[in-house]
């Protein structure tokens, strides 16, 4: 009866294309599908008696306590309007560049990323923030969208990404899974911090590849991004070279504390001073001196970051519970064991059955979130994987990167919807899709990339661990 657990999961598919709450739906679905089993004895009602150990053991996870003070953290940092300050910085630094307003809107992209990891949040700054400032420099809309949107998915694989704290924590039981089933009584483990380390090289990447693409459009195609002709007021160019000192420090002002930010939540972690929890401890209580320090720290807006904090923790944790109520019953049915028999069974073994996982992957991403991908179809085909000798921390990396790229994906990516919701008329859509289409083609680049060296993701947390 394990097509019974196929079923289920078509079953939940369409129910969230319908419009019902996630967590609901994974957790109602599993329980009607559990008592069908049960009336036609297919399924032993005890798999459900351990439902309250893997509650209790969502709650009592100390690695999940990270999701909450990194959103408090992001949240902190987006009010304090640190983007905003960081893209005019930026831009006076660019100065006359041709193509430099797309480059500092990418760096402050990855530096929204590295301290915020909120993808939809940093889009929709990003978008607020630079596409008018672009679109009256002249640039065309399809540049300066891409650009933007590109650069505001970036929080999926710059650390600290809640993606990747979320696959850290469903990796690291995947691969404990795939090793008792191999035998292994010892099984080695794989951390978030494992992750964060693991995603800086292909992050670094892929924003290297947008830098260049950007300059090499510059280049051939000028029109597309105008160099600069006149002083903006908004940016103040002009005092680049009437009082370059001042300018200087006023560089150093906006980028210092972001940096500093980052480096203590990031480097505590790369250099084994603390957990990714404690780090993200450190960084929630930076973003609120930081945000203390620049007088964007009143009482209602605190009371307002703790609340949207509180909201989305929830949500997260609820979807958690409702996954782990699907999974198990899934496994009652006999679904993972079908799962494993099938990717092992296809042609070309494990290449052929990662070009599955992920196509199938990169297409939900078109309807689900990655949240509803992680915490379903993870802990589905992890083991499997993971069983057939895949690193984790690669696979990790591949995933992430492969939920970015079908965020970005026209016409259904969650990141061409959060911009048009804060483009203005004269933007069409078509212009979005058109934009980020070559940055999906870099996305794909830098996939196939870590696929033929994995070491760009499994040599730096290799070295860190020697």
């Amino acid at each position: 009866m394990a097509w019974l657990s196929f079923v289920m999961f078509l079953a939940v598919v369409a129910i969230l294309l319908a419009g019902f709450p996630v967590a609901f739906t994974l957790a109602g679905t599993a329980l009607a599908f559990a008592g069908i089993g049960v009336a036609a004895g297919v399924f032993d009602p005890v798999f459900l008696e351990t439902m309250p150990n893997r509650i209790y053991g969502i709650m009592n996870n100390g690695t999940l306590i990270a999701v909450p003070l990194f959103v408090f953290m992001g949240v902190t940092l987006e009010r304090a309007r640190i983007a905003e300050d960081l893209l005019e910085t930026l831009s006076m630094l660019m100065g006359r560049l041709r193509g430099g307003l797309g480059i500092a809107v990418i760096l402050v992209g990855t530096l929204m990323a590295a301290s915020t990891g909120i993808v939809g949040a940093t889009v929709v700054t990003m978008g607020l923030l630079s596409l008018p400032t672009m679109l009256k420099r002249g640039y065309q809309p399809s540049m300066a969208t891409g650009t933007i949107t590109a650069a505001g998915t970036l929080g999926q694989i710059i650390p600290p990404s809640i993606i990747l704290v979320l696959l850290g924590d469903v990796l690291s039981s995947a691969y404990q899974q795939a090793q008792l089933r191999q035998g292994i009584f010892r099984p080695e483990t794989v951390s978030v911090g494992d992750l964060f380390i693991g995603a800086l090289l292909p992050g670094l990447l892929l924003v290297g590849l947008y830098m260049a693409y950007v300059l090499l459009m510059a280049t051939i195609r000028p029109d597309s991004m105008p160099a600069w002709k006149r002083p903006d007021e908004s940016l103040a160019e002009p005092a680049v070279t009437r009082r370059p000192v001042s300018v200087w420090l006023t560089i150093v002002k906006a980028l210092l504390p972001a940096l500093l930010l980052i480096l203590a939540v990031l480097g505590s972690i790369i250099f084994g001073i603390a957990t990714p929890t404690e780090a993200a401890g450190v960084g929630a209580l930076g973003g609120l001196l930081l945000a203390a320090a620049r007088g964007a720290l009143s009482a209602s807006r605190l009371t307002e970051i703790c609340q949207n904090t509180a909201r989305f923790t929830s949500m997260v944790f609820l979807i958690l519970i409702g996954a782990s109520m699907f999974s198990l019953v899934f496994r009652g049915f006999g679904g993972d064991e079908v799962i494993q028999d099938f990717l092992t069974s296809l042609p070309g073994g494990k290449v052929t059955a990662l070009l599955v996982v992920m196509l199938v992957m990169f297409l939900m991403g078109f309807v689900l979130d990655f949240i509803e991908i992680t915490f379903v179809v993870v802990p589905i085909v992890g083991p499997a994987l993971l069983a057939m000798g895949v690193d984790p921390v690669w696979l990790g990396i591949m995933i992430a990167i492969n939920l970015q790229t079908s965020f970005l994906t026209p016409p259904f990516g969650f990141a061409l919807f959060y911009l048009r919701s804060v483009a203005p008329p004269e933007v069409l859509t078509t212009d979005i899709y058109k934009g980020v289409i070559p940055f999906v083609a870099i996305q794909l680049l830098a996939l196939v990339l870590i696929a033929l060296w994995p070491e760009l993701a499994t040599w730096l947390p290799a070295a860190a661990k020697q």
